[in-house]
């Protein structure tokens, strides 16, 4: 069975974001189905938490996530505009979002096409990367959509698509972006970042003599490699995988 990594990502998370380069990498290396289920971030999600949260908190997170994008070699910039429209100094988010649950929409629309990975890195990367000021403007978001591989008349904001069978506010998600991962072993969940560690290990922990693999997670993510090659694996006679390799 293909194993299937359902990966709860936000249009407004910075760590969504982050993550996802690594998450088309290992769609790459390993068989696995990545299946992405936009959500609504937690300023919309929670009335009152930015209200509530320590004022140490934000200046940090915007420290670690400069930190992480260069150490990861992936451009990083808050959007302009924010896709949460808010006030940081008193927290007060407005009911009125004319952003997010656009954004939302679309990317529920193309998981169900069969191209949320694709589109959510091409829109996070207009949303995130500094590249583009004014992405809810013009063609930008329609042209995301063309390099995702989907119709981008559908996606131009014209004629939005109607996404099924979602619902944004259903998992009960943290501040970072979640995985869970099912088939072919034990069912887990784990949330941020630190999840890509955990994707590797298990399917490399599920490889048989006859489907090696091979993938490497650099920093930040505990500073480790996993490396399972084809040709050093070995197994014994209850299948468990001997020949793994962590680099630290």
């Amino acid at each position: 069975m293909t194993p299937s990594v359902d990966v709860f990502w936000s249009f407004r998370s910075p760590y969504s974001y982050l993550a996802t380069p690594q998450l088309v990498r290992l769609r790459e290396d390993f068989d696995l189905q990545i299946v992405v289920r936009p959500v609504l971030p937690i300023a919309v999600r929670i009335d009152g938490f930015f209200k509530r949260v320590n004022p140490l908190w934000p200046p940090y997170l915007a420290r670690d996530i400069y930190r992480l994008g260069q150490m990861q070699g992936v451009p990083i910039r808050w959007p302009r505009p924010d896709p949460i429209v808010m006030d940081i100094a008193s927290g007060e988010v407005p009911a009125d979002q004319p952003y997010i649950h656009r954004l939302t929409r679309l990317g529920q629309a193309a998981a169900e096409a069969g191209r949320g990975l694709e589109y959510v890195a091409e829109v996070g990367a207009v949303i995130w990367s500094g590249a583009v000021d004014d992405w809810h403007l013009g063609d930008h978001l329609a042209r995301a959509a063309e390099r995702a591989g989907l119709d981008p008349g559908r996606w131009s904001g014209r004629r939005r698509p109607k996404p099924t069978g979602w619902t944004p506010r259903s998992p009960p998600i943290s501040r970072r972006w979640r995985a869970r991962v099912t088939g072919g072993f034990r069912p887990w969940s784990s949330t941020g970042n630190r999840s890509l560690d955990r994707i590797v290990w298990t399917c490399c922990a599920g490889v048989s003599s006859n489907a090696g693999c091979r993938s490497a997670v650099q920093k930040p993510f505990r500073r480790t490699r996993l490396i399972c090659a084809r040709a050093a694996a070995k197994t014994s006679q209850n299948g468990a995988i001997s020949a793994h390799r962590n680099e630290v």
